[in-house]
Parts: C-alpha cells; sequence; structure tokens
C-alpha cells in the first residue's frame, strides 16, 4: 500500500490527500558529480500538460508539504514535487556536505533527469530561496518562477556556523521534539485547526530517516540561504510572489521588497493565510497559479 521506504508511522495518516501522496511517492536514481554513487531521491509526479510544474519544500520539511497543492494542481499541468538533498525522504548517506551549492547541484541533476524541459519552478519558505538560487544559476530551466511565503530577503542566522559537537547534535535534537515542531506549526498557521494530528504527523514522518541528525547539523553550520537582494534584479523570468496576509514565521515586509526588486513581477496576497498558504488556502492558491501559468 505504501512504498517501504517510508517509515511504519505512515500507517497512521487519516486524511485523503496525506495517503495518496504517500502512495505516490517514489525514489529514482539520480547520478550527480557530488558523489560516485547516484543518491536515491524522493518524489512524486501526478498530471500532463506543459510547462511541467516542480514544487519545493521548506527548511525541515518535505514533499507532504504539498499534498493539498499537487492533485489540483494536476489536473492541468504535470506537476512534480522533489525532496531535497539533505531533506524529506531522499537520502541523506551518500553525500556529506549538505549545503546550498549541493542541494542546487542535486536539483539540476534531478531536472536533467526527469523533467528536461522548462519548467515553472514553485518554492515555499526556505524552497523559495532554494528556487531563487536555481534560477540565477540555471536561467534555461526555468519558464517562470513562483514565491510561496519566500526566504531570500534578509540574512539567514550564522549562529549554525559556531556549533560545536555535542551542541550541534543537542540543538538539532531540540528541534526534533514533538512539542517544539507542534508549536512552530502552530504558528505557521492561520487556522490553527488545520494543525491536526495528520498535519503534525505528516510534518514529522521524515525525522525517521536515516541521517536525519547528520544532514540538519551540516545544513545548519553550512550557513543555510542568505539573501539575494542584491541578485534578485537578474531574474529575468516572469514571478509571481504569493504571499498569507496573517504571515507570522516571515512576517509580511519582505513580500513588496520581493515585487520591487524582481523587475516581471506580481505580489498577490492570501486573505486569512499565515506562512502555508498553499496548506491553508490550496484551492485559492491553485488558481492564481493556473491563471499565472496560462
Amino acid at each position: 500500500m505504501f512504498p517501504d521506504f517510508l517509515p511504519p508511522a505512515v500507517r497512521n495518516l487519516t486524511e485523503p490527500t496525506s495517503i495518496a501522496l504517500a502512495q505516490n511517492l517514489y525514489v529514482t536514481d539520480i547520478t550527480t558529480p557530488l558523489s560516485p554513487q547516484p543518491i536515491p531521491t524522493a518524489a512524486v509526479r501526478q498530471g500532463t500538460g506543459d510547462p511541467p510544474i516542480l514544487l519545493l519544500h521548506g527548511f525541515d520539511s518535505s514533499v507532504f508539504e504539498f499534498r493539498r497543492l499537487l492533485p489540483l494542481l494536476a489536473t492541468d499541468r504535470e506537476t512534480l514535487a522533489v525532496d531535497l538533498l539533505g531533506f524529506g525522504f531522499t537520502d541523506r548517506l551518500t553525500v556529506s556536505a549538505i549545503a546550498c551549492d549541493t542541494i542546487k547541484t542535486h536539483l539540476y541533476e534531478f531536472w536533467k533527469t526527469e523533467i528536461t524541459r522548462p519548467m515553472v519552478l514553485v518554492g515555499a519558505s526556505m524552497g523559495g530561496a532554494a528556487a531563487i538560487d536555481f534560477t540565477l544559476t540555471y536561467p534555461e530551466a526555468v519558464d517562470r518562477l513562483i514565491l510561496i511565503g519566500s526566504a531570500g530577503i534578509a540574512k539567514g542566522p550564522i549562529v549554525g556556523k559556531f556549533l560545536v559537537p555535542p551542541f550541534d547534535y543537542f540543538a538539532a535534537d531540540f528541534l526534533r521534539r514533538p512539542q517544539v515542531r507542534k508549536s512552530i506549526s502552530q504558528t505557521a498557521y492561520y487556522d490553527k485547526t488545520l494543525n491536526s494530528a495528520d498535519a503534525q504527523l505528516c510534518a514529522a514522518l521524515h525525522l525517521a530517516m536515516p541521517g536525519w541528525h547528520r544532514a540538519t547539523i551540516a545544513f545548519t553550520k553550512s550557513g543555510g540561504y542568505g539573501s539575494f537582494r542584491d541578485r534578485l534584479h537578474q531574474i529575468q523570468q516572469q514571478t509571481l510572489i504569493l504571499w498569507g496576509r496573517n504571515d507570522r514565521i516571515l512576517g509580511t515586509r519582505d513580500a513588496a521588497q520581493f515585487e520591487k526588486a524582481i523587475d516581471r513581477s506580481q505580489l498577490i496576497w492570501i486573505d486569512n493565510s499565515g506562512h502555508v498558504p498553499h496548506l491553508e488556502k490550496p484551492q485559492v492558491t491553485v488558481q492564481h497559479i493556473l491563471d499565472f501559468v496560462k
């Protein structure tokens, strides 16, 4: 019923969209210059139609973040979601260096293997910063860009660079605590009732994957994604910026700054939504995306 690589707790999912995404999740071996061995990479693909859409999740998240968005998009376009290197259910053991550059290289090889043509690249939160980084480096691969509550304006925290054992392990272990994760999720949602037991399980399933601690520490100590403010004017693709009007994770100030810095961009606010409009308002989010693509 479920792929063997998913942890046993996947059987406790209750929402139809969560179950369906888990059942459709697959692993593909992606050859990269990062290691002699291919990297087993987790992804999901549905629908047909060009240009294809690729969804990139946020920090310490997975493709389950798009469980409500992906099937709606797939009614009109070929839609994929992929777990970035070091995150989700993509293998963490093949590559020791988990940083922005290795994430970008792995993502490019995934695109060359699984997509091969210009795509609509959608990034949420940290995934937005990854999408910006990818677009600036590989513009030929991106037809249009969509940012959902995106990181990439403010400079990232540098404290992680100075974490030394065992404090790095303790910091990652703190992030793993159920109450901490529940609190973060509560802040991300405007409608707190959507932070259900199923939603919390979707946000925690990947914690059981081998190498989670090591990869989380490695990415944090790399410094993560910084500010692209000085390079945003280089983005030539038409860009859609979607932002929850009640975002309490990144706030709302950066939305207008993205619109000002990216020449061919438009900003759309999503009412009654926090940091995750793709989970809170999937129908509204999908309509804006498809209107933009068409």
